[in-house]
């Protein structure tokens, strides 16, 4: 159903994104990502490393690596894919927001709300990139 490949969206060192195999419905369960969650606390450690931007808030205390998949879901601000957190479970579920063709890339809204419009640190960092240009 789903599957790696290069994305085309991404200029970082691995361009991966995940892309639909075939057809998928709005509402359709795409993957199921185990997590390995760690206290806040550690993540002083973990911003020392590539991990830091493919971590996931877990809870109020904790930030979550996850397995599978799950780290390798690309952002957008009108995404097709969104995801629940099942602290039962210790897994983060992957649903298709919106009808997605085979082929199209899957995106999901990093700030967790599939309509949160709030700019990402990356693009904040842009963004102040391009204004100092400017000046």
């Amino acid at each position: 159903m789903i599957e790696v490949r290069t994305s085309t969206i991404s200029n970082g060192e691995f361009n991966r994104g995940i892309f639909a195999t075939r057809d998928i419905v709005k509402g359709e369960l795409l993957h199921e990502a185990p997590v390995i969650a760690y206290p806040n606390e550690q993540h002083e450690h973990i911003e020392k490393t590539l991990l830091a931007d493919y971590a996931f808030e877990y809870g109020v205390n904790h930030t979550a690596i996850l397995l599978g998949y799950g780290m390798l879901f690309n952002h957008s601000y009108t995404p097709n894919a969104t995801y629940d957190i099942s602290f039962e479970d210790h897994t983060f579920k992957f649903y298709a927001y919106k009808d997605i063709k085979a082929g199209e890339e899957i995106f999901i809204n990093y700030n967790g709300d599939e309509e949160d419009q709030e700019l990402l640190w990356f693009d904040k960092e842009e963004q102040d990139d391009q204004s100092n240009e400017k000046e």
